[in-house]
């Protein structure tokens, strides 16, 4: 595992930050701490934000 950091293209704000297998899995992690099933469960108004991660390790 490694560490990712999620943030938002439009702003660069850090949404999370914490351990994933890779970048889709560090998005559905996002997504779960914020209490939803997964990233696609997410409200378009997150998504059209478009939260990239990237590993910081």
């Amino acid at each position: 595992m490694s560490i990712f950091e999620v943030r938002q293209q439009t702003n660069g704000a850090v949404l999370w930050t914490g351990s994933a297998l890779d970048a889709s899995s560090a998005l559905d992690a996002m997504a779960r701490e914020a209490g939803y099933s997964d990233y696609t469960a997410l409200p378009e108004t997150i998504r059209s934000a478009c939260p990239v991660a990237r590993a910081i390790d």
